[in-house]
């Protein structure tokens, strides 16, 4: 029986991990191209934005595009299928981070150009890499009240992209904010409603992406969609290493763009933590210490190929929680389709042809999903006779500002800018900073300290845990007894980190 045991616990431990789930090939590369297309926006525009700044030919910034796709699809599956130490082997889709467009976009406009960036991403990736473990021995400093604040702070945050996307996704264009717009995102917006309401469950997975397609169609129906331009340009290409520039390692830009990695593993922890959540998986310190250590390799790869800093990117984080679908094997299907439209310019001129307005419908369930699931997560904290109350209010305002005054920071120094101008790495540290000083260092708290406080003490029992109490059932000497005597089992469960 005992040399049986662990042969047979060593065959089912993956089973027994919601994200090992394994699915049809034709499931999972639908359910994969539905996170490209959730992210595929947000993943193209870091490329865009730098490339105009360094004031690249359209076919370069292409390459950048290319590249870009084509780095985030290996880095998805570095992420999702692991290799030993690398890895955290969760449904997190890896792009590039914009956590780091304006500090590239000022090292190019300050002399620098692009050799100067890929210089830097290479030498802040090998610092990130070197101090990834420290970062997730701090694993034990997020409990509910920490990670709460930041899956909520994540989902808030995104929904000015969803809102921008909506209006049409280009400020200066002349429908931006238009009625048409507005209405291809309101219908989108619908369908994802409608069927994940009256559909099947397969339908009410794929809500997203059917919502997309059908939005597409319309929007081609009535003209808001040209795919003229699909066929121009090379159907086939592959990212030729150091075609922009040999990389050149500058001190300045260096120290900035370790300061943009410091808020990259802050942003990724915690995209990993909320994704853990949400699939109900274990998430150790190993575990996201092997996710970092992807996010560092893949970018110090990045530029090699002419793209910048990888990260997890949250909306998909967002997408695992509307489909209910945890494996991992289906985000790398999607990390699959990434690097052939990396490789296929012609099948990302066509995910690039879908509305804008369209992304935008299905980003305000996605992203709203995200802040909906940091809720949840906030309602298991206890906020009686304690300040989890102050902590989640001042750490959930603390990353608003960036987002609702996004000059906020402007005339701050540089660094503190770059650390504080992304609202999720915002909450994070003040989360974590609160959470230390009132939860962990103690000295010095009153019993109330606060009239915000929530609760007064009174000790209450919810109506669930008296269904399961049995008349004459008593609680002696730490044991629940029935009326008969007998011992009743107690399922105790399982301590939050905070403890």
């Amino acid at each position: 029986m005992n040399q049986k045991s662990p042969s047979k616990a060593g065959t089912k431990r993956p089973s027994n991990r919601p994200e090992d789930e394994r699915v049809s090939i034709g499931s999972s590369f639908a359910y994969g191209f539905q996170h490209v297309l959730s992210m595929y926006g947000g993943i193209i525009a870091v490329p865009l934005i730098v490339g105009q700044a360094a004031g690249l030919a359209p076919n370069d910034i292409g390459i950048l595009i290319a590249a870009a796709l084509f780095v985030g699809g290996l880095a998805t599956l570095l992420q999702t299928i692991g290799l030993p130490f690398f890895g955290c082997q969760l449904p997190l889709v890896q792009g590039v981070s914009f956590s780091s467009v304006a500090t590239m976009v000022a090292i190019v406009t300050g002399g620098g150009g692009l050799p100067a960036v890929f210089g830097a991403v290479i030498a802040s990736a090998a610092i990130g890499l070197l101090i990834a473990p420290v970062f997730s021995r701090i694993v034990r400093f997020f409990p509910p009240v920490v990670t709460g604040t930041v899956i909520t702070t994540i989902g808030l945050t995104l929904m000015p992209v969803a809102a921008n996307w909506a209006m049409g996704g280009n400020k200066k264009a002349e429908d931006y904010g238009s009625m048409a717009n507005l209405g291809l995102a309101a219908l989108t917006f619908a369908l994802v409603l409608v069927l994940s309401k009256v559909g099947r469950a397969t339908i009410s997975r794929l809500s997203i992406l059917l919502a997309m397609v059908i939005g597409t169609l319309v929007s081609v129906v009535v003209g808001m969609a040209d795919f003229s331009k699909v066929g121009d340009g090379p159907v086939v290409a592959f990212p030729t290493p150091f075609h922009l520039g040999i990389p050149t390692f500058e001190i300045a830009a260096i120290i900035s763009m370790v300061i943009v990695m410091v808020v990259i593993l802050t942003e990724t922890m915690a995209d990993i933590l909320a994704v853990g959540e949400i699939i109900g998986t274990k998430t150790d310190s190993k575990r996201i210490a092997a996710g970092l250590r992807a996010d560092m390799v893949s970018s110090l790869v990045a530029p090699i190929f002419g793209s910048f800093p990888q990260s997890a990117f949250a909306q998909n984080v967002g997408l695992v929680a509307v489909t209910k679908m945890k494996s991992r094997y289906v985000v790398a299907a999607g990390g699959l389709i990434l690097v052939l439209l990396g490789l296929l310019p012609i099948l990302g001129r066509v995910v690039a042809a879908v509305p804008t307005a369209v992304l935008g419908g299905a980003g305000i369930v996605l992203f709203g999903t995200v802040a909906a699931s940091g809720i949840r997560t906030l309602a298991k904290v206890e906020y009686r006779n304690n300040m989890n109350l102050i902590i989640v209010a001042a750490s959930i305002g603390f990353g608003m500002i960036p987002i609702v005054a996004p000059t906020f920071y402007d005339k701050t120094p540089p660094w503190f800018a770059t650390i504080f101008h992304s609202g999720i790495s915002s909450a994070a540290i003040m989360a974590i900073c609160l959470n230390l000083l009132f939860n962990h260092f103690k000295a010095g708290n009153s019993e109330n300290q606060s009239i915000t406080v929530a609760g007064t003490g009174r000790r209450v029992v919810t109506e669930d845990d008296l269904k399961c109490l049995a008349d004459g059932d008593r609680f002696e000497g730490g044991k629940l007894i029935d009326a008969e005597g007998t011992e009743v089992p107690v399922q105790f469960a399982q301590k939050s980190p905070e403890h």
